[in-house]
């Protein structure tokens, strides 16, 4: 729950879709960072919750900019 609220959080600073993309592939190097911690030293159980919530928020963001691209051109 907190790595969906966290890039939901991230996501809210956005003004365009390139600072999007930008924030979420920032956002998720850090909660990838974070599961690799917990992996190393902490709860294997949270790790997993927090590396499949954090592919999920990627597929999503990824998802939605390729929606755009296919609709409205190149969002870059």
């Amino acid at each position: 729950m907190l790595t969906v609220a966290w890039q939901v959080l991230i996501a809210l600073f956005a003004t365009s879709m390139r600072g999007l993309l930008l924030l979420m592939v920032m956002a998720v190097a850090v909660a990838s960072a974070v599961a690799g911690l917990l992996l190393r030293y902490g709860d294997r159980g949270a790790a997993v919750g927090v590396a499949a919530a954090t592919a999920f928020g990627g597929s999503v963001t990824a998802g939605i900019a390729a929606l755009r691209w296919l609709t409205l051109g190149w969002p870059l």
